[in-house]
């Protein structure tokens, strides 16, 4: 397929609607409203054969698509921050009742104060939840992930949510070129949608009811098996599509760019400009480790990228307020040996929608030269020149 140039929410409404989505549920926020808005515009061109519920409330969207694919009907929706927020009950009611939802994080800064720009707090606070997690750098990257996340959230060994998430106005907004995977090769990598424990009025059941305490300690222990068994699907889903649409992230879980001594591990949008200050030479000795899979967390592959890196960077659009960064707090635990103890700094960047530009990057590099490990800071940009 030919590349187009298109903004970024535009795209994924394209890959949604050649997902053959039955039931779409929507509700605007900023920056995700023109994702909904796109979709809207195809169903009342009768571009995409679905169901649209314009619903009151994010509540009412994550519960008409959870209700809707348990009756057996591939669906979507998207939303960020606050509108997450609000979806909390039904983000763990999903999970925990195995559900297969995919939906478009739009990723923005949660009040207060009010901000619609972009970091990674909302969906952050989400990670315990049980659902997948894939952060992507670019928008040809979210297309490629919602593919997969139907694939991966409907193979029958997972059966669980999948959140893809795009930098907000960072990816939302942005114009690039961008191929679409045609309807035709997005249903054939798919498959026809059969959730296999669907509401049947034949054989009713109950679905999410109450347990008792040793029902629902046996329940979550297979719910976090599930999430941990998963990253063998993830990387096979990635694998597959590589091979049939020509495109690869890593190897699903993480990207390594360079060969440096020093590493940054970073996540999302901010990481293609450290790329680009990698081939330009710019940063001494550093290469790249960008997490794409945050859940399941991919702890033996960042132990075995990072084990021979004199200093590790962890860069952040997120905080575990009273602790650091939730990103560092893993990467941490994943390289904790008695024996050898390699330097790791983190630095929280981007809340709000800072940005995280080339001096900022810079200046990251140089302070944890001069730190020792741990949490370093807060970078607010008053510090940092904006100048390129």
């Amino acid at each position: 397929m030919p590349r187009e140039v298109m903004e970024g929410s535009q795209a994924v409404a394209r890959v949604v609607a050649n997902c053959d989505v039955k039931v779409i549920a929507a509700y605007p926020i900023t920056p995700q409203t023109h994702i909904v808005q796109e979709l809207a515009k195809m169903h009342a061109d009768s571009v995409i054969d679905c169901e649209y519920i314009n619903v009151e409330a994010e509540f009412s969207a994550i519960s008409a698509i959870l209700g809707a694919t348990a009756a057996g009907a591939r669906s979507f929706t998207a939303t960020c921050s606050q509108g997450l927020a609000l979806m909390h009950e039904v983000v763990f009611a999903a999970a925990g009742m195995r559900i297969p939802l995919v939906m478009v994080i739009a990723n923005r800064a949660l009040s207060a104060p009010i901000n619609i720009w972009n970091d990674h707090q909302d969906s952050m606070a989400e990670r315990d939840s049980g659902w997948i997690q894939l952060y992507c750098e670019n928008v040809q990257e979210v297309v490629d992930s919602v593919v997969q996340a139907y694939k991966i959230a409907e193979h029958k060994d997972v059966l669980l949510p999948v959140m893809v998430c795009m930098d907000g106005f960072y990816l939302t907004h942005v114009y690039e070129p961008v191929e679409i995977p045609s309807k035709e090769k997005v249903v054939k990598f798919l498959g026809k949608f059969s959730y296999p424990y669907k509401l049947d009025p034949k054989k009713p059941v109950t679905m999410g009811p109450l347990a008792f305490p040793a029902d629902y300690a046996r329940l979550r222990k297979q719910l976090a098996e599930a999430v941990w068994n998963s990253k063998e699907i993830v990387r096979k889903v990635h694998d597959d599509y590589a091979k049939r649409f020509g495109r690869s992230y890593g190897d699903g879980f993480l990207e390594v760019y360079g060969d440096g001594s020093k590493a940054i591990v970073a996540m999302g949008s901010m990481c293609g400009t450290i790329k680009h200050m990698i081939d330009k030479d710019e940063l001494e000795d550093v290469s790249l480790i960008r997490v794409r899979t945050f859940r399941p967390f991919p702890k033996d592959e960042i132990r075995d990228v990072l084990k021979d890196k004199d200093t590790v960077i962890v860069m952040e659009k997120n905080i575990s307020l009273g602790n650091a960064g939730a990103v560092y707090l893993e990467v941490k635990d994943a390289l904790y040996d008695e024996k050898r103890k390699p330097k790791i700094v983190n630095f929280i960047v981007g809340l709000g929608g800072v940005d995280v530009n080339r001096p900022t990057i810079k200046y990251v590099v140089e302070k944890a030269e001069k730190v020792k490990s741990g949490f370093v800071e807060i970078v607010d940009g008053n510090e940092i020149s904006a100048s390129y």
